[in-house]
């Protein structure tokens, strides 16, 4: 009697069992065939654009994004001057080497263009000629003693080194946004991420649909620094180059007019 009793039991509990898991599975079947909402998540491609990228960005990131476009328009300033302020005196460096070796009186040519020069160049020659002439003047003065002769080259490096300051001006600042403007929109990237994070976080939703545009308005600091950048370090390079180019026309006009006037003291020694 007892062991029907305990095996009648034990039938019970088993049978209790396997309607459990029979229930367990039932349920299990009928979640997986319901299906997810998707109310409240954003649709797919939906405000991707750049100017909603930028309106629904972290005011962080729209404040980082707005220095790297204001540095960007001031690259292009630059990059525009330079190129039109470069053409210009090399154009009219030219124009002043032709009438230099024309060979024509280098008073006349003092007069004409070196008391109130236009261009590097001139400026150049302008302060040569001003210090031979004060030279001159001096009575008693020996024009052919090789500390009139230094003096004439000082005058005419100082006049290079003064003008090759005012053409460099503002290169300072394409290196600057050339090296740092990538790390500063960087800084935007890590920002916007971090303030993403914490709105899924919030959110209990992973879904991509939720994820992606707060990346996307992360991302796009850091394309807006490139696209700063990159001008500012082609145009540095460009920029320099013609730069160093012109400062050795002018160091070499320098030391072709210092010989001829060295020949020309000699001669009248």
């Amino acid at each position: 009697m007892g062991l029907r009793k305990g095996f009648r039991v034990k039938k019970q509990w088993f049978l209790a069992l396997v309607l459990m898991v029979a229930g367990a599975g039932v349920a299990v079947a009928q979640t997986d065939d319901q299906p997810v909402s998707t109310a409240g998540l954003a649709s797919p491609g939906a405000n991707l654009s750049l100017m909603n990228l930028f309106l629904q960005a972290d005011v962080v990131v729209q404040i980082t994004m707005g220095i790297l476009l204001l540095a960007s328009v001031w690259v292009w300033a630059i990059i525009i001057e330079k190129s039109i302020t470069l053409g210009r005196v090399n154009k009219e460096a030219n124009v002043f080497e032709d009438s230099f070796w024309s060979g024509g009186s280098l008073d006349d040519l003092y007069d004409r263009e070196g008391a109130d020069p236009t261009n590097p160049m001139a400026a150049v020659f302008g302060a040569a000629m001003s210090e031979w002439r004060r030279t001159v003047r001096i009575a008693g003065t020996d024009i052919g003693h090789t500390a009139v002769r230094e003096r004439v080259d000082r005058a005419m490096n100082v006049t290079t080194m003064r003008e090759m300051d005012r053409l460099e001006r503002y290169m300072i600042f394409l290196a600057s946004v050339g090296s740092t403007a990538p790390f500063v929109g960087l800084f935007g990237t890590v920002w916007g991420i971090m303030h993403s994070f914490s709105a899924i976080a919030a959110m209990h939703n992973t879904d991509l649909a939720v994820v992606a545009p707060g990346i996307a308005e992360a991302l796009f600091a850091t394309a807006i620094g490139l696209v700063a950048a990159i001008p500012a370090v082609l145009a540095f390079n460009k920029i320099s180059n013609d730069l160093a180019r012109f400062a050795s026309r002018l160091e070499g006009f320098a030391s072709e007019f210092s010989a001829i006037l060295s020949r020309q003291t000699e001669e009248k020694a």
